[in-house]
């Protein structure tokens, strides 16, 4: 059984060869089955596609360079049906998810394809034998891995899952073969913390540096947790005794590899009360997207952009969102610029408490419309409210709890501007100006 062709690009390689319809069932002989065997074997030079369509099956082989796109389109990005998880974790964030949001966010996904696709993290406990020896042969790089213990009986409890400690024997594999891989502990109190964290990343970094980062991230607990495994939040002096263990870590991994290697995220830093490091101190940034560093780079991208801030002509006045977490943080950005603008621009910095989902959730990603209109209604807002582009989904239409951006704007009746996440993006929507060239 192949895949369907849905569509051909015009002007590339098979353009005019390949026909809508028609199914690929290997290419250079080798069996197409999901994204992964296409993007391995569609690289080749001058490759021979295998096709099934209304007459019948035939061969074909396609003029391009290595590493040229064939320019097929199918149904799925997948090419194949997404994974879905087959653990029931203790931490889980979906389960905790309160009911009648949109059904995509309580699906949860454990598939390695997408893992190394679109940096999605993975169990490892749904991977066959095949899948393993298929992710090695193609030097499927990098990988992410949810570890969060190398202890395989407390993994296979924290994962609800009899295959959580078994499978840690392919993270070995996988190191072996000399495949990169990016690991996360999510941190729970009174499991994988104290010594069993020291513990972990003891033997993490043992791997070698196939282990290219570990990210040590706190557990988010919501407000809705009945009837779920018993958790509760880091105190400041847990946080900071869990940051203390990541920190001798940190100097081993300098001292053997020359790098850090593990991170806290940003997250850990505020529960303890600590400073959050310098831009210089997270290197390249490998696990920015799961939290580690975005203070630090959104510190560093705004005095880069504060030479270059283009006052507005008339005063201004706006505000701007945020989550409880980071708000004193963002008030010390805004001040700076504010400064730059010579008495031109004022910001109200507006900490939105999250009732949505409640708990300990107070990260500015979680916000929802709803508990802003909730918190802001009836207040003098200024010209314009300002919405980190991170609170909305990809089109930036709607937030989490699906109210639409214009429906915000219209229940607080004042226009509403994007902030996307880089310094820049911040300095421009407040100021409503483009920074000078």
């Amino acid at each position: 059984m192949g895949v369907v062709i849905t569509g051909v690009t015009p002007g590339g390689p098979c353009d005019g060869l390949v026909q809508e319809g028609e199914q690929l069932l290997a290419i250079d002989g080798a069996a197409i089955v999901d994204v992964l065997d296409y993007m391995h074997w569609s690289m080749n030079k001058n490759p021979t596609l295998t096709l099934e369509g209304p007459q019948g099956r035939r061969t074909l082989k396609v003029k391009k360079p290595p590493y040229e796109e064939l320019g097929l389109e199918f149904a799925s990005f997948l090419m194949d049906s997404q994974r879905s998880c087959a653990n029931h974790c203790v931490f889980c964030f979906i389960d905790q998810l309160p009911k009648g949001m949109r059904d995509t966010l309580y699906f949860k996904d454990d598939d390695a394809r997408l893992s190394f696709l679109m940096g999605n993290y993975i169990s490892m406990t749904n991977l066959s034998e095949q899948d393993v020896a298929r992710m090695i042969d193609y030097r499927v790089s990098p990988i992410n891995i949810s570890v969060h213990t190398m202890n395989p009986a407390l993994r296979s409890k924290m994962l609800g899952n009899r295959r959580g400690g078994e499978s840690l024997s392919t993270l070995r594999r996988f190191a072996e073969a000399g495949l990169s891989l990016n690991c996360q502990i999510v941190l729970c109190k009174g499991l994988n913390d104290r010594q069993e964290l020291a513990n972990s990343l003891r033997e993490l970094l043992a791997l070698g540096d196939a282990v290219d980062s570990i990210a040590v991230v706190p557990a988010g607990l919501t407000g809705h947790r009945q009837g779920l495994f018993p958790l509760s939040p880091f105190t400041a002096e847990e946080a900071a005794d869990a940051l203390c263990c990541i920190e001798r870590y940190q100097q081993q991994a300098l001292a053997r590899y020359g790098r850090r290697v593990v991170f806290a995220s940003d997250e850990l830093y505020l529960q303890a009360g600590w400073e959050i490091p310098d831009y210089e101190f997270y290197e390249d940034f490998p696990q920015i997207e799961n939290g580690v560093g975005m203070i630090a780079m959104l510190k560093d991208e705004v005095a880069a952009a504060l030479p270059f801030v283009n006052p507005p002509a008339e005063r201004r006045r706006v505000t701007t969102v945020t989550g409880e977490g980071v708000a004193d943080i963002l008030r010390q950005l805004v001040d700076e610029i504010e400064k730059e603008c010579h008495n031109k621009l004022s910001v109200t910095v507006a900490a939105i408490r999250n009732d949505f989902f409640g708990g300990s959730i107070n990260v500015t990603g979680l916000v929802t419309g709803r508990d802003i209109v909730a918190q802001l209604k009836g207040r003098d807002l200024g010209e314009e409210l300002i919405l980190p582009a991170v609170m909305l989904r990809y089109d930036r239409a709607c937030f989490l709890d699906d109210m639409t951006v214009e429906a915000l704007s219209e229940a607080l009746q004042i226009p509403v501007r994007i902030a996307e996440m880089s310094g820049d993006g911040l300095v421009e929507a407040l100021t409503g100006q483009r920074l000078r060239e």
